[in-house]
């Protein structure tokens, strides 16, 4: 597919949505184009919806986009629909002038509290969204290279983990968890409309080596604040010291924060003054308010949702599994579960681990099997090539591309896909499964390789087969014949993606 000329599908979805006149800005994500558009109405959803290599079309008026869900191809097809649409679509000052007006004239001020805590929520899981998706391949990518590390060093004892060869394959892997903060920082200041660069440069002080020595240091005989150890001062103030690295939530906030304190000092600062001063008082007085006061409350909440998710999920983990495989890719229509993924981040970041994790793995390989499955019944070529791409993706941890072009848009495939999530997940917290990475669906295997319990593996195995046998099964005998497609396109469209929030 690298190779692949998308000219003209390029072509034929500028046309539908409206014509190079009616597109002000367009961007992509990992699975989908997102344009903004002058007037949404002149988008034709059903025939871009049509095209060969689209997934799926809808209007998210809370983002005020137009989103062309493509898979796996989206930069390239992005790459040939910049090409057609010219430099007027990346000027940037004329671009976010245009996204700001567009987004006034589609949006109003809530007029009640309920509205003000729907957006605030939409905006959250905007920012979060924003933040991870850059960075969510280099995560997988790392987690990867952690779990064969542990295969080759205490499954298989190939590796002396005392050798300096493990030393350096470990610093490889960890990287990109242990300087997080840093990479989440710049991509959420980037969101935020903050200088990335000093956000970054603030990531830098909460995992600078001395600070983690305070984080790390004996806390035996310390007075504790609020029950946390006092580990240092602050100019006279007590000041507690948590674990920054792994983090996300603290330096997102310090992201939302340096916006007000640098425009304020870009504003009062001479000239000559702005370029050294503003960032070294934005800085300075945003480090210290995360340091000092933000970022222990932060992560004392962190922490506790840390807690409370793996109580849940391990008070009873048969049926936490159940529940999660059978209803987790629900969340995947309205884009709520960029809201579990930072949870999972933490709950890695604070155990080490994470359970919660291990149970949605099995609903990405479900809804994958679901896609093979009308891979292996279909006789229509069209239907057939977009429930491999759609698979291969599922079992690559990406769902979207299997969910919207074709276990969504024929609806039994989704929900018995969802059966043998639902079983999977059960058979998993029978067998007590961990997950020690962050890659999820069959491509995950090695996050399930333990240093302490050599069965997780074979949980995961077993767990992942009886999933795949199950939703193929399921879909193949019920889920799907080729009349669901004609049907589809004959009755009066009643499109989910229009319930989506974000992608």
């Amino acid at each position: 597919m690298a190779q692949k000329d998308y000219t003209q599908l390029a072509s034929q979805i500028i046309e539908y949505v409206g014509g190079q006149d009616n597109v002000d800005k367009v961007i992509h994500c990992i699975s989908r184009l997102r344009f903004y558009l002058k007037d949404e109405k002149k988008a034709q959803t059903d025939k871009i919806q049509a095209l060969d290599g689209v997934a799926g079309a809808l209007y998210n008026a809370g983002l005020g986009q137009y989103q062309v869900v493509i898979g796996p191809a989206v930069p390239d097809v992005y790459d040939a629909v910049i090409k057609q649409l010219g430099a007027g679509v990346v000027d940037q000052k004329a671009t976010e002038a245009a996204v700001a007006a567009t987004k006034a004239a589609q949006s109003e001020k809530p007029n009640n509290l309920w509205g003000w805590i729907t957006r605030g929520f939409q905006l959250l899981i905007g920012t979060i969204t924003g933040s991870m998706i850059p960075i969510i391949g280099l995560l997988a990518a790392s987690g990867i290279l952690k779990g064969f590390l542990t295969l080759f060093t205490f499954n298989l004892n190939w590796i002396d983990p005392k050798s300096t060869t493990y030393i350096i394959i470990n610093a490889m892997g960890d990287s990109a968890f242990y300087f997080l903060p840093i990479l989440v920082g710049y991509t959420a200041a980037k969101q935020l409309k903050s200088d990335p660069i000093i956000v970054a440069a603030i990531a830098g002080v909460l995992i600078h080596p001395s600070i983690v020595a305070l984080q790390s240091a004996s806390t035996k005989g310390m007075q504790t604040l609020l029950g946390l150890p006092i580990n240092a001062n602050f100019f006279g103030i007590p000041v507690h010291i948590p674990q920054y690295t792994y983090s996300i939530f603290p330096i997102i906030f310090a992201a939302w924060l340096a916006r007000p304190v640098g425009n304020w000092f870009k504003k009062v600062l001479p000239l000559s003054l702005r370029s050294i001063f503003q960032p070294l008082f934005t800085v300075f007085i945003v480090s210290a308010a995360v340091l000092v006061i933000f970022g222990p409350v932060i992560s004392l909440v962190s922490a506790g949702l840390a807690t409370i998710i793996n109580f849940l999920v391990t008070t009873n983990e048969a049926v936490a599994g159940f529940i999660i495989g059978g209803l987790y890719q629900c969340l995947v229509i309205f884009g709520l579960h960029w809201m579990v993924v930072p949870l999972i981040s933490n709950d890695i970041a604070s155990t080490g681990h994470s359970v919660l994790n291990a149970l949605v793995n099995f609903t990405m390989i479900a809804q994958g099997a679901g896609a093979l499955a009308v891979w292996a019944k279909s006789k229509r070529a069209n239907i057939k090539g977009l429930a491999l791409a759609g698979a291969l993706s599922g079992f690559a941890g990406v769902t979207e591309p299997a969910m919207y072009g074709i276990n969504l848009k024929y609806g039994r495939v989704f929900w018995m896909s969802n059966i043998g999530g639902a079983i999977g997940g059960l058979v998993a917290g029978l067998m007590k499964i961990d997950m020690f990475g962050f890659t999820g669906s069959l491509i995950g295997f090695p996050s399930f390789f333990s240093k302490t319990n050599p069965n997780n593996i074979w949980a995961f195995v077993i767990a992942s087969a009886i999933t795949l046998i199950i939703s193929f099964t399921c879909v193949y005998l019920w889920g799907f014949t080729d009349a669901d497609v004609d049907k589809a396109r004959d009755a009066q469209k009643k499109n989910v993606f229009k319930e989506a929030v974000n992608g």
